[in-house]
């Protein structure tokens, strides 16, 4: 099921990214749960709306969800099926089973036949049937859908009435010429209730679905755009040391554990002088963001050349640390938006890290899309490339061995004011 939901996606003239899924997903969810944990037609054509996804796409996600979500019996099964189906065949079908149904118990009844014991109890359900289908057809939204609805309730029923008589062996002869009569009397039927459903909606205490769906679609605007009241651009930097299993083997816990510590605290240093802060660290590896990818490409830069400094006087490993570093950029949604820390699971942090992978020792990889945004974009970064995932990148390494001295007090660069994201 998931296969499909990726091949309608790649269909779509508008290929629909991980973020809009999710916020389409999102979005469906929130107001599932706030009508009982039902979605109705009107809801996902109203997330359709709002997100700009295709409508069969929410439906099909929807019931991917839905499947996952339950258990998988038959009629969570027979359920799901039903909602990938769009609104005028769910009525149709409707409509089919309710003749079907209806049909049955009029056949049984009249195989059984009648008693002192039932009072035709058979035909009164049945009866209740076929109100039921003729509410399906008025509240169709069209007059020609309505016509139809009625025609395979009539026509519909007819044929399996007589098609439940023959396999019970009912002694009644039915003649086929019956069958127009029957869609034609189904067909006026669905327009009369459709008629007088319209007519007498706000009589009957019933809301214009017109309305309905306006304020669905109003009360999802809002949603989304609460959605993306956290929405920045941000630039990640990934920090990795090369073979750091193979240092840590090599030398004594406590050599190791006073190292990588200063490791860490001299890429916070630096990250700090860039104006950037430490989103997280995973054992040696370090994640760092920034507003623009300027600063995170300088801090990435004096973090290879400065690491002369930090071999030289607090390595106690004995073997130099080498470090790979990747840079990307990107919306994120950050959900309190004075901590980069409540960031999390974002696609921007993951290809940052790719980009760190393919880093030759002691380089830095930027992607393209945070190149962009440098002066003099990926060519001022260097001439080698490098692909992950589909995205490229470029690789910058020192010129010289040895990196040029600095103060420490010094202070980069400003970052430009102008935002990735305009």
């Amino acid at each position: 099921m998931e296969s499909e939901l990726i091949k309608l996606g790649e269909r779509n003239e508008h290929p629909l990214t991980d973020d809009r899924v999710d916020q389409m997903l999102m979005l469906a969810e929130r107001l599932r749960a706030a009508n009982g944990g039902v979605l109705d037609e009107a809801t996902i054509q109203a997330v359709a709306e709002a997100t700009g996804a295709p409508l069969e796409y929410v439906r099909l996600a929807v019931k991917v969800r839905a499947e996952k979500e339950t258990s998988h019996s038959f009629l969570s099964s027979l359920r799901a099926q039903f909602l990938t189906l769009d609104p005028t065949t769910r009525r149709f079908v409707i409509s089919g089973a309710i003749a079907t149904g209806g049909a049955l118990l009029l056949a049984v009844e009249r195989a059984v036949g009648p008693s002192l014991s039932n009072y035709n109890f058979l035909t009164m359900i049945a009866m209740v049937f076929l109100v039921a289908g003729l509410y399906n057809a008025a509240v169709a939204r069209e007059a020609r859908l309505a016509a139809i609805t009625g025609a395979i309730l009539g026509g519909g029923g007819f044929v399996m009435y007589a098609l439940f008589s023959l396999v019970l062996r009912t002694p009644v002869f039915i003649p086929a010429p019956l069958l127009i009569p029957a869609v034609l009397i189904g067909t006026f039927a669905g327009l009369f209730a459709q008629r007088t459903m319209t007519n007498n909606r706000a009589k009957l205490g019933l809301k214009d679905p017109v309305k309905e769906r306006q304020a669905m679609l109003t009360q999802l605007v809002e949603l989304q755009e609460r959605l993306r009241s956290g929405e920045q651009s941000m630039t990640f930097l990934s920090v990795d040391i090369v073979g750091s299993t193979r240092l840590k083997q090599l030398a004594d816990p406590l050599s190791v554990e006073f190292t990588f510590t200063e490791y860490h605290s001299y890429v916070e240093r630096i990250t700090k002088r860039y104006g950037g802060q430490v989103h997280s660290t995973a054992g040696d590896g370090v994640t760092c963001a920034f507003d623009h990818p300027q600063q995170a490409f300088g801090a990435a830069r004096t973090i290879q050349t400065g690491l002369i400094e930090l071999n030289t006087h607090r390595n106690k490993i004995g073997t130099p640390i080498v470090l790979r570093c990747g840079v990307h950029t990107g919306t994120v949604v950050t959900p309190d938006i004075r901590d980069v820390t409540s960031v999390n699971f974002s696609q921007v942090i993951d290809i940052a890290a790719h980009m760190q992978k393919v880093c030759p020792p002691g380089g830095v990889v930027v992607s393209d899309a945070a190149a962009t945004f440098l002066p003099g974009g990926w060519i001022a970064v260097g001439t080698e490339k490098v692909a992950t995932d589909d995205m490229k990148g470029t690789v910058w390494t020192p010129r010289a061995a040895t990196p040029t001295k600095r103060s420490p007090d010094s202070i980069p660069p400003p970052a430009p004011a102008a935002n990735p994201a305009a």
